[in-house]
């Protein structure tokens, strides 16, 4: 199956490729094929390969070819994207880079390591990188163009599932669907009012040089993740932490302690230590209002009451979720908890390492359709809460069905509908685009006729 490659490894595979020019072992750059006036180098085709190699995919004797095809593919939506005259903003370029350099640093550890690999600056290999960025977004805009509005219907479904040798028919893991109820005590104002006091308390004597920054961390921080350091977190990208961190960090001077500010976890305090482009060394201080047990109790009580109604099955779990669940992560998928690694709400049993271990453990003991009673938990944020949880699904390893499975079977079914009009769009554009092609890679077999009599 041809497809334009719309992951993170492909923009890996352009970022090495601008490095490679500038690495002192690099190899002598040339052109392998051309598709309308768009040049495909050999440094592209043997970066695509290292990276299978790095991530450990499957190489054999036709990968190199497999992969010139899928190359060849984009020169190809990349030249119809320019006769169509298809445009992206310099906006969406900028974003594009930024989503994937944060990436792709944090791959090295630190914005410094990055430097110093590829000796140059995170600006420098951005300005590098943006015409290859550009050209890809272009290449996916015009994939769109041609798949955007395929669909399948369910009898579309039925038939490429019966078309199925039953030999061939996959495998599908055991899954389980779990949901929660999830109560958080509230917040007093006098809670907030006492926190803020104390962290401006600690700030003034920081200020007045009674004490260190990072002394004050290792003494007041409720920060797990720096009080034991002083505070000190390296190498913070921008986004890595909340908004209002970001804001103060990429804002304050050098050496610069911010004014208090409020998030989700609590008041702040920051110090920056060291600001290179989107990237900071920074101390941190956490001081987070509390929670008088009083609240905690009525939290769980409001669950008591919601677990009754859902024994005695006088309501749904989806419908109390969506009333009365604090967790905007899940009450408007009906409760259900979400796997990170795909978005759906389906976790196989090899991924509950995905989960919370106390949500693995607590479903291990109910039965679909069973609930817990309500149970304290910490929030990702580090409060105290409760929850009740669900399990809506368990299925065992089976061989796919149209009945437990109709999402994956539409998935593929919707994907070979668009892979044959991708076929169809390659063949009918090729008449009328120049390519060429080296005389090393004519030999491959490829799935489509990229070689002419006009064109070589």
């Amino acid at each position: 199956m041809i497809k334009i490659k719309n992951s993170l490894t492909a923009i890996l595979v352009l970022l090495v490729v601008v490095a490679k020019s500038q690495a002192p072992e690099a190899i002598i750059d040339r052109v392998l094929a051309v598709v309308g006036s768009n040049p495909l180098l050999q440094s592209e085709l043997e970066t695509q390969y290292q990276q299978m190699v790095t991530q450990q995919e499957p190489i054999n004797a036709n990968t190199h070819c497999k992969l010139m095809e899928e190359l060849l593919y984009q020169k190809l939506l990349l030249a119809q994207a320019q006769k169509d005259s298809l445009t992206v903003t310099d906006a969406q370029v900028e974003q594009e880079m930024d989503r994937r350099m944060h990436f792709y640093i944090q791959q090295f550890g630190s914005e410094e390591r990055f430097v110093a690999f590829y000796g140059k600056s995170v600006d420098d290999f951005k300005n590098d990188l943006k015409d290859n960025i550009r050209d890809l977004l272009l290449a996916q805009q015009m994939q769109s163009k041609i798949t955007g509005d395929i669909n399948v219907t369910p009898n579309d479904v039925k038939s490429y599932f019966n078309e199925i040798p039953k030999d061939s028919i996959p495998l599908i893991n055991a899954e389980v669907e779990v949901g929660e109820i999830v109560k958080k005590p509230v917040i007093t104002a006098q809670a907030k009012k006492d926190a803020k006091e104390k962290i401006e308390g600690i700030r003034q004597r920081i200020m007045k040089g009674e004490s260190s920054f990072a002394a004050m961390a290792a003494l007041y921080s409720e920060d797990p993740g720096s009080a034991s350091k002083g505070g000190f977190y390296e190498h913070i990208q921008r986004g890595q932490f909340v908004p209002e961190w970001d804001a103060q960090a990429f804002k304050i001077k050098k050496g610069e302690v911010s004014e208090v500010f409020e998030t989700m976890y609590g008041f702040f305090i920051i110090q920056l230590i060291e600001r290179r482009g989107d990237e900071v060394d920074a101390r941190s201080l956490l001081v987070a209002p509390k929670v008088d047990a009083s609240d905690l109790l009525k939290a769980k009580l409001a669950l008591d009451s919601i677990y009754a109604k859902l024994v005695l099955d006088t309501t749904t779990f989806s419908e109390m979720a969506a009333k009365y669940s604090d967790s905007e992560e899940s009450k408007n998928s009906g409760g259900l908890i979400v796997n990170p690694l795909n978005g759906s709400s389906r976790f196989q049993m090899d991924e509950i390492g995905q989960m919370d271990q106390n949500v693995a453990f607590a479903i291990d003991k109910l039965k679909v359709g069973e609930y817990t009673k309500p149970m304290p938990f910490g929030t990702r944020d580090g409060k105290q809460a409760y929850r009740i949880l669900y399990l809506k699904t368990h299925t065992s390893p089976h061989s796919a069905n149209l009945l437990d499975d109709y999402q994956k079977i539409q998935a593929i079914a919707l994907a070979k509908k668009q892979n044959t009009a991708i076929q169809a769009w390659i063949k009918k554009k090729l008449v009328g685009t120049y390519v060429h092609i080296a005389d090393d890679y004519k030999k491959c077999n490829y799935s489509n006729k990229w070689l002419n009599e006009a064109n070589n």
